[in-house]
């Protein structure tokens, strides 16, 4: 199984967005799970307050590095515990910030996370995170786009449903997962469905003709025109790849 444990202000976004569709079903046949963990049960503040103004002035508030360490330290102990780790060693949980100043997400940094056996995110709010507890507890900093979200909850939502469906048994067809956009460096060839013909466009010929040869070979082609057409940038990298493989 693998695990991820959300670190975060909103565990309802978390709970009701993961319980739903794939993801559920991936859970209720125990290939993956998804804890939250409210960062709020952690704060020494009397008032239940996880913020505070920002050092040096500026507009808006920041989370403060004790409530998110003290989360992130219980929730450590726990997955070691859970692993049957020595309580000594203190090996590290790998630990993923979502943030905009982060390393743009892709398919190639799903695959790597997908081998990992558990997974913290932390999701951040307000103006972001007290920078020495992310210096001290964060091994990977990753973006989903170049944007501004209100907090890290959709983010991490993103990041758990495209790390999930690599998992083995999760899609229930691993096909699937291996023929999406991305997984290749293209993105995927167009894809059709009963009826044979809809408000007068037809399926294309070759689709129908039953020799998985040329279907196969119709595939690639209209991946690599589609990438061409839409993505130049994945289509100079893959022109690259097959000129210099060993570099791939």
């Amino acid at each position: 199984m693998m695990r991820f444990h959300v670190l975060t202000l909103f565990p309802d976004m978390i709970e009701e967005g993961a319980h739903n569709s794939i993801l559920a079903r991936a859970m209720d046949k125990g290939l993956i799970g998804v804890e939250a963990v409210n960062i709020r049960d952690y704060t020494q503040n009397k008032h239940g307050r996880v913020d505070d103004y920002i050092y040096g002035g500026g507009a808006g508030l920041l989370m403060q590095a004790q409530p998110v360490y003290d989360a992130w330290e219980a929730l450590s102990g726990k997955i070691r515990e859970e692993r049957g780790e020595d309580p000594g060693e203190k090996k590290p949980v790998r630990t993923v910030y979502l943030s905009p100043q982060g390393k743009v997400f892709s398919q190639e940094i799903a695959e790597e996370l997908s081998r990992e056996e558990d997974l913290i995110l932390l999701c951040g709010h307000y103006e972001g995170i007290d920078e020495r507890v992310l210096e001290e507890i964060v091994t990977d900093e990753i973006s989903i786009g170049d944007y501004v979200l209100t907090g890290g909850e959709l983010p991490a939502l993103v990041l758990i449903d495209a790390v999930s469906r690599l998992v083995p048994g999760v899609l229930g067809n691993d096909v699937s997962a291996e023929t999406d956009s991305f997984q290749d460096g293209l993105l995927e060839y167009p894809q059709y469905s009963r009826p044979e013909e809809w408000r007068g466009k037809k399926v294309p010929p070759i689709l129908l003709s039953g020799d998985h040869a040329k279907v196969d070979a119709w595939r690639k082609e209209q991946s690599v025109l589609r990438t061409k057409e839409r993505r130049p940038d994945l289509y100079e990298k893959y022109l690259i790849s097959l000129e210099h493989p060993e570099e791939m």
